[in-house]
């Protein structure tokens, strides 16, 4: 049987290219902290992946901090503003800036990370967004003050792929005088992403997500802009993020950013391409499906699709034993029965959000994967339809 992966979003196979990296890397074997030979010839490489990196955002790479991955970026930024905005005591500012604006349909760890400064006291605005997943600007104005001191918004959502406006998003809180922050995790190797131009303070990357090692992302920080460690210890990334140097992840994830970085025009038109054909041939060939996000701001590579009348975890098992790899949503959420929170922020009622499969497509995609998808889902649907009690007649009313 033949394994079709679409499930990019949630991670990417390691490419030939890196292996090899990370594989002649391993006999570099220094501490990169170390002052010998081998641990200069190991630092070496950490800021050659580091330069690397930093083209990939159109940054210098002394702006670019290096984390454990998305998750630990996004807690350094939410953890700085949380210190900005606290008095001795660790408690919110009685006067000044103590207020947090972020999205209703934001990744796990930059909900969590908001709503825990929301249970200390801090003022925490989750921003409503439209049909589309767009942010509703009139609502970022309004919610905009002078206690602002961060807004941190995702620029590409990894369940429906919905690209927001963050250069606007950025002006307007600049404007206001705060910080800006953007999780560009699922953005960065999909489409241009050019940090200085943004005008955001800080932007976080993951390896995992452009053909890397898991384990490593990165923190673009504007020069300037305050970051306090969220790890403390050693004197590493010049006192901003402590810990021994992960020189296997960071030197492969400076070859995948290279990579990335030539691969950027053709590999966002292919994959474009092809999402478009899985798009027009699902809503060819099985009535009643919606889909779900943006119709032209949105990545390439993402498709997400409600199929009334069956439901979501039935699908993605029923695909995976044909061979389709894919996803109900966002990989960070799978051990939830709750549904989707981005689609219930669109406004998609619970029976939609639960009948949702994410299809994220990527370098090793091709027509042919597409084209087995399209001859494989709609047979699976009409059966789990078939079977499904949310199609059941309601029971007749007693005489």
């Amino acid at each position: 049987m033949r394994t079709i992966y679409m499930d990019y979003n949630a991670t990417t196979p390691i490419r030939e290219e890196v292996k090899a990296a990370v594989i002649e890397d391993l006999a570099v074997y220094g501490n990169a902290s170390s002052m010998h030979e081998a641990g200069r010839q190991a630092r070496a490489k950490v800021e050659e992946a580091r330069q690397r990196v930093g083209e990939l955002l159109g940054v210098s790479g002394r702006m670019v901090v290096f984390t454990s991955g998305g998750s630990e970026s996004n807690n350094t930024v939410f953890n700085t503003a949380r210190i900005l905005a606290s008095d001795r005591r660790g408690l919110p500012l009685e006067s000044g800036r103590r207020g947090f604006i972020t999205s209703a349909i934001e990744h796990p760890c930059i909900l969590n990370s908001a709503k825990y400064l929301e249970s200390l006291g801090f003022n925490v605005t989750f921003l409503p967004v439209d049909g589309a997943g767009k942010i509703r600007m009139e609502e970022l104005k309004k919610a905009l003050t002078g206690e602002t001191l961060l807004v941190s918004v995702m620029m590409a959502n990894n369940e429906i792929g919905t690209i927001q406006d963050i250069g606007e998003i950025a002006a307007l809180a600049k404007a206001a005088g705060a910080y800006v922050h953007t999780d560009a995790v699922q953005a960065v190797g999909k489409i241009p992403v050019n940090a200085a131009e943004l005008g955001v303070d800080y932007l976080t990357m993951s390896a995992h997500k452009i053909y890397g090692l898991k384990g490593v992302g990165a923190l673009y920080v504007r020069e300037k802009a305050p970051l306090y460690p969220l790890i403390h210890g050693g004197h590493q990334e010049n006192g901003l993020r402590a810990g021994t140097y992960n020189n296997t992840g960071i030197i492969g994830f400076g070859k995948a950013a290279e990579l990335a970085k030539q691969e950027l025009s053709a590999g966002g038109k292919t994959m474009g391409e092809l999402r478009d054909r899985l798009r027009d041939g699902l809503l060819e060939r099985i009535p009643g499906i919606k889909i779900n996000g943006h119709e032209k701001d949105v990545l390439p590579n993402t498709l997400n699709v409600s199929f009334p009348g069956a439901e979501g975890e039935a699908i993605l098992l029923s695909m995976d034993l044909a061979g389709i790899q894919a996803s109900t949503g966002s990989a960070c959420a799978s051990g939830s029965l709750e549904p989707s929170h981005v689609l219930l922020a669109t406004g998609a009622g619970p029976e939609l959000a639960h009948g949702s499969i994410r299809f994220s497509l990527g370098r090793e995609s091709t027509a042919a994967d597409i084209d087995y998808t399209l001859e494989t889902l709609p047979p699976i649907i009409k059966r789990l339809r078939s079977m499904s009690t949310l199609n059941a007649a309601p029971p007749a009313k007693p005489a």
